[in-house]
């Protein structure tokens, strides 16, 4: 069998491992080798459906990726032709001291090579296979499956949580304070003492500009001197409708009685002068103090 009869040898056998073959096809490929057809379609087709195992349920093979293959299968290729060509010899004597044609053992050499060709794709399929299937990590001995990493929680959902895990929990409904222009604001505030966190949340306190003025909670204690109330944090609002902000208490606060919130220089103040205060609540069931 030449070159060219055995590229068409080659083009049957994968063109019937892959979509088959008409009658007349069928004919040619045995005719052509009526003996080995047959295993070596055998060969091809096992890789032909390691390949298709590949796209099933997975996400396409990226380019890059399937070029290398392509061209590592290649040159896989060339290396096996190239050995079966060098070796054996023209002519030799096998051990009945008989001479060995070279077409004869070519023809032999080449059946011999496109089986190992069609193993090495088929593992190569088969191999990509396994790599791209999804599979639930398996705890290993000596190794953990991957964490996954928890999902940040809002501001609003971190309000929840502590409202359900908290038993001492205060509440606190905004009221207008003594800012002409602010009338309409609404909402309320929760606090736990055990935890030591709170939560503001309102509606109808007016976007402010930050390099202006800023908003700053004050927390009124009974064990604290109401001179010097509880800095409870600056903050900022960056849009209309409800706002959740969460309280920052420089120090614990242990019994609160109301919070307030005035409009400040930028940073915030030590002591508030009060002359601004945009919203008051009053806690409506106080907490103990603390022993």
């Amino acid at each position: 069998m030449n070159e060219e009869q055995k590229d068409i040898f080659f083009d049957l056998l994968t063109k019937k491992a892959i979509y088959g073959l008409d009658a007349a096809e069928q004919d040619q490929l045995d005719a052509m080798d009526p003996g080995n057809a047959e295993l070596e379609f055998n060969s091809l087709e096992m890789a032909a459906a390691a390949i298709s195992l590949m796209g099933a349920d997975n996400d396409p093979m990226p380019a890059s990726l399937r070029s290398k293959i392509i061209a590592d299968a290649n040159a896989f290729v060339v290396e096996q032709n190239e050995l079966t060509v060098a070796w054996p010899p023209a002519a030799a004597e096998n051990d009945k001291g008989y001479v060995v044609d070279r077409e004869e053992r070519s023809s032999g050499s080449w059946l011999g090579w496109l089986g190992w060709a069609s193993a090495a794709v088929a593992c190569i399929a088969l191999a990509l296979n396994l790599w791209f299937t999804r599979v639930q990590p398996v705890e290993v001995a000596g190794t953990k499956p991957p964490i996954e990493t928890p999902r940040v929680l809002s501001t609003a959902e971190l309000r929840e949580e502590m409202l359900k895990a908290a038993t001492d929990t205060i509440r606190a409904s905004w009221a207008v304070g003594n800012v002409k222009n602010l009338t309409q604001i609404v909402g309320d505030v929760v606090w736990s003492d055990q935890k030591q966190t709170g939560y503001m949340r309102f509606k109808g306190l007016p976007v402010n500009d930050p390099t202006k003025e800023q908003y700053q909670l004050w927390i009124f204690d009974k064990n604290q001197d109401k001179a010097t109330p509880i800095d409870g944090g600056v903050f900022n609002v960056n849009a209309e409708g409800e706002v959740i902000v969460p309280i920052n208490a420089k120090i614990a606060a242990s019994a609160p009685e109301m919070f307030a919130i005035t409009v400040e220089r930028p940073g915030g103040v030590v002591v508030s002068k009060r002359d601004k205060i945009a919203a008051l609540a009053k806690v409506e069931t106080p907490s103990k103090p603390s022993a």
